[in-house]
């Protein structure tokens, strides 16, 4: 007797092992017909998989959110395989794993892949599902499973097959005559994949990701439950085209990138106001609330680097440089070792605790915080840089806080209200919070790390963030090697979602670093040291920003916020006028007093995006008005000058200083 535990504790019971195929019929007809699988005591498995003990059972349908995605993308892989070898014999599979909203197959074959042919093989797959291919698993002894794979001329299969642990069981799946070697689980037949799928693009990939290997051909392709989020998942990356941060700076003149200085950007004046408004907001925000600004060196020694750990964590990450001794004139300048290194800063955090370090701090001291817009580098391998958002060179808005014990969570609760703002303040209405905990290769005690991890939980917990409507979650193994942290994801305009802010709680720096301070009863102790970002790095955040407004920037943070456009030249002066006024009350404006027609003008500069564009002729000059056009907008309304102006101003005016955000 098997006794089956369904999801709302009622339990089954049959006679001998039973399929979920017979549990989902069991309970109803039309269950039974919407079931694509089951978790076996939480664990995805077939839906024709047997269950011979007691065991928790749930039956999965197409409704089941990430399960099903998981399942249809994974059937995906393997529908586009079949049509490929289908099509094009003599190719041979070798990988097809899911990613993030898809999948991708690397095939090895002479000729290349066109987009013709990706056609022809949607084509073919979407025949397959009609054709309901059933599926069913094989386990194969190792050697068996190699000869046949290499008597059909699946050479990279044998070579994964392999390179198995040797006690792991071989598992061939059948969709029809058509088989892959895989670890399932799969849906039950071809049918239940649905055809709300679509090939992207062929790129090329290394065999096991080695450049010594192979090339092969990758196919990427997205799969989704329904053709109504397919086509959303296809807008989405139509509008992300549109937003793209490089697309965007080129054509407002931000900033570029060039060979000649690798992942590091050359900023525009136009793109480095962008930086310089929000370096200000942000100054004002930290200040406000008791942090002081410092600034470390840019070159530490390759001890410093060792003694914080970060030496044998991120060495190949660091920019090296040798400290030359100094030689004699007969002597070309040494090195004695490997001490004798030096290293560009990938991060601020040892600096810092080298300048609390410097003078005696006691238990009234603390909190401590400091503040940086630290320069940091990163040798961040070539093909991983992108645009503003993966460089080598970078700024973070970079703080420490070293407090006590008690203080702990008043500081984490504090930094997470300043992140709220701050994120508020940026157009950022919809966040999640998620906790990071202790990975497997890391630093410090468990002692230390389970009260770690209870202060940030405490903390936003007493905060009132650690709910479904922040998006709450808690992520195993995804922590610092030296601290667990709290991370926040923002929400863009197209859904997408970006980790920016963190804050870290660390026993371990602090030791490893020998910071102290003296307690009440006058013992040395140990800081807690929180390590806290809110936009991460100001590249990164910029360009999260030009993309969440496609380019269209709030008003404050505008390089060119004004044009004063002419009709004719009889207004020239007066434009100037506007001009000086407008520059007079702190507004970034220009005057556009060019030989051409004002429809090409306002075409021209709503394409730079500029957000205001104020028209003048004969007439607005002799009633000292101007006409404004809004960007975005085809209306347009003729108003005093005063009063544009002081609409402007308070427009201008960054969101911190405003007196409902003060």
């Amino acid at each position: 007797m098997v006794a089956i535990t369904l999801p709302d504790g009622s339990v089954r019971r049959f006679d001998g092992a039973v399929t979920g195929t017979e549990i989902a019929g069991s309970i109803s007809k039309s269950l039974a017909k919407k079931a694509i699988a089951m978790r076996v005591d939480g664990v995805l498995s077939d839906l024709f998989e047997t269950v011979d003990e007691d065991a928790r059972i749930e039956i999965v349908t197409r409704d089941d959110g990430a399960d099903a995605l998981e399942l249809i993308r994974h059937d995906a892989a393997h529908l586009m395989a079949q049509a490929v070898q289908e099509l094009f014999p003599g190719t041979q599979v070798t990988i097809g794993p899911n990613i993030e909203d898809g999948f991708f197959y690397d095939f090895a074959r002479d000729e290349p892949f066109s987009t013709d042919d990706l056609a022809a093989i949607e084509k073919r797959m979407a025949q397959i599902v009609d054709e309901d291919r059933q599926t069913r698993k094989e386990v194969w002894d190792r050697n068996k499973a190699i000869d046949h794979f290499k008597s059909i001329g699946e050479n990279y299969k044998a070579e994964i097959i392999a390179d198995l642990p040797a006690g792991e069981d071989i598992k061939l799946y059948w969709h029809g005559e058509w088989h892959d070697l895989c670890r399932g689980p799969h849906l039950p037949s071809t049918r239940h994949i649905g055809k709300a799928f679509k090939l992207m693009k062929v790129a090329g990939a290394y065999w096991r990701g080695d450049h010594r290997n192979a090339m092969l051909q990758r196919i990427y392709g997205t799969a989704w439950t329904n053709d109504k989020d397919l086509k959303a998942y296809l807008h989405r990356l139509e509008e992300a085209e549109k937003r793209d941060h490089r697309k965007l700076g080129r054509e407002l003149d931000l900033f570029h990138l060039q060979s000649e200085a690798q992942g590091s950007v050359f900023w525009h004046p136009k793109g480095y106001l962008i930086w310089r408004q929000l370096e200000a907001y942000m100054r004002r925000r930290i200040d406000a609330v008791g942090y002081s600004e410092v600034k470390t060196p840019q070159l530490m020694d390759a001890r410093q680097w060792e003694q914080s750990g970060h030496w044998g964590k991120y060495r190949e990450n660091m920019f090296v440089v040798p400290d030359e001794i100094p030689s004699t004139e007969d002597e070309a300048p040494v090195l004695s070792g490997e001490a004798d290194l030096m290293a560009l800063k990938p991060m601020n955090c040892p600096a810092h605790i080298l300048i609390v370090k410097q003078g005696v701090k006691s238990y009234r001291d603390l909190p401590i915080r400091i503040y940086e817009n630290g320069c940091c580098h990163r040798n961040e391998p070539h093909g991983a840089l992108h645009g503003l958002m993966r460089v080598r060179q970078f700024t973070q808005d970079d703080g420490h806080i070293f407090c006590r014990e008690d203080q702990i969570v008043d500081e984490v609760r504090s930094f997470c209200k300043l992140a709220d703002r701050v994120y508020r303040d940026l157009g950022f209405e919809k966040y999640a919070i998620k906790l990071a905990l202790r990975p497997e290769n890391r630093f410090g005690s468990d002692e230390d790390w389970d009260v770690a991890e209870a202060e940030l939980r405490d903390a936003v917990i007493a905060a009132g963030l650690a709910n479904d409507e922040y998006g709450w979650e808690e992520l195993p193994g995804e922590g610092a090697f030296y601290a667990p942290k709290l991370e926040w994801h923002l929400t863009d305009a197209i859904g997408r979602t970006w980790q920016v802010g963190t804050i870290q709680s660390d026993r371990v720096l602090p030791a490893r670093l020998d910071a102290s301070y003296v307690a009440e009863d006058g013992a040395r102790q140990r800081p807690i040291m929180l390590h806290r970002a809110i936009f991460g790095s100001y590249e990164r955040f910029i360009g999260i920003l030009i993309e969440h407004y496609a380019g269209r920037l709030p008003f404050w943070l505008v390089p060119q916020q004004a044009v004063v456009a002419t009709i004719t030249s009889e207004a020239d002066n007066y434009a100037r006028e506007v001009e000086r006024a407008l520059t007079a009350a702190g507004i970034r404006a220009e005057s556009d007093l060019r030989n051409e027609k004002i429809n090409y003008k306002v075409r021209e500069h709503s394409h730079a995006k500029v957000p205001a564009i104020l028209v003048v002729g004969a007439r607005e000059a002799q009633e000292r008005k101007v006409s404004v056009r809004r960007l975005g907008s085809n209306d347009q309304q003729v108003v005093e000058l005063d009063a544009i102006i002081a609409a402007l101003v308070a427009e201008a005016t960054p969101p911190d200083l405003r007196r409902d955000n003060i």
